[in-house]
């Protein structure tokens, strides 16, 4: 069987797949599923200084070939993630995990990331610039080169944890900035979040979802993320992420050859929730049929 592992910022990952942000929970709803100590990691749903209540319902919209979702962040503080969430997540997933972190100002990154500095389970920390469907947040440091390199200078300054931005694939120049965070220190970069989109109801004739925009994610964006994966991988000497619209252990294959060194899944995940341990599964017999020996040999090999 060929070999799966990965190095990602130091920390080895049995296999390039993650589930992403938001999709996943805190790692224990999944657990009753299946042994989520199969996956290389997995990074926790997004979370705030503050509790958040998030946007107001409806919040979803299918799309072909995909959904658009305007959750807002909904989590419940990063003192009850400490609490409550990741003492259970210790007890089903042995692995070092991912810490998404997002905020409102600059500060709110720093406190958070720093709150959860002290938490031995989590490796590595996204910190998220790039969410679309929060208003005065998120987006608004991940569109501006100055910006997402001031919050990846203020992350850094409070842990020794890798920091690994997410960036947002709603602008012109995503290269830029991702230079800006390598600059500013970053040790990895994730891409893309979701793009913006909406729905309007032919019913009501109003807007589907009630923040009106959304992100839109699903298999319809995996070109789009592939194309930015491979521009900012060329681009940057730290290790990139890559995600957007993957479903399948060839799409997995594809964002490796693009520049990804690991794989995360979102939409898939609402999909079928058992995708990424089916597509772990089948990554030995599509490395078989095309011949690869070692995932980690094939990263950038479209370049």
């Amino acid at each position: 069987m060929g070999k799966m592992s990965v190095e990602l910022c130091g920390i080895k990952l049995d296999n390039p797949i993650i589930p992403a942000s938001g999709t996943f929970g805190y790692g224990y709803e999944f657990a009753e599923l299946y042994d989520i100590n199969v996956l290389g990691s997995f990074s926790f749903k997004g979370t705030t200084k503050d509790a958040r209540f998030g946007n107001p319902t409806p919040r979803i919209a299918e799309c072909t070939a995909g959904m658009i979702n305007a959750v807002g962040l909904q989590n419940p503080g990063v003192d009850k993630v400490i609490s409550e969430e990741l003492p259970k997540l210790k007890q089903c997933f042995n692995k070092k995990v991912m810490a998404n972190v997002s905020g409102f100002s600059v500060d709110d990154y720093a406190y958070t990331v720093e709150k959860l500095d002290g938490e031995d389970q989590i490796g590595w920390f996204e910190v998220n610039v790039s969410c679309p469907n929060v208003h005065g947040g998120g987006m608004s440091f991940g569109t501006d080169p100055s910006a997402a390199a001031e919050v990846t200078r203020a992350v850094k300054a409070v842990t020794d944890k890798p920091i690994i931005i997410k960036l947002s694939p709603n602008v012109t120049d995503i290269v830029s900035i991702a230079k800006a965070c390598e600059e500013a220190g970053a040790d990895g970069i994730s891409l893309i979040n979701t793009l913006l989109g909406m729905r309007i109801s032919l019913k009501t004739k109003r807007p589907i979802i009630a923040n009106t925009m959304g992100g839109f994610s699903g298999s319809a964006i995996f070109p789009v993320a592939l194309r930015m994966v491979y521009q900012v991988s060329k681009a940057v000497n730290i290790p990139v992420v890559g995600m957007g619209g993957v479903s399948s252990a060839e799409d997995v294959i594809e964002m490796m050859l693009a520049g990804a060194t690991a794989v995360e899944i979102g939409a898939a995940n609402l999909v079928n929730p058992y995708i990424c341990r089916d597509i772990i599964a089948e990554l030995p017999s599509v490395m078989d049929k095309y011949g690869i020996n070692d995932l980690s040999e094939i990263i950038g090999g479209a370049h």
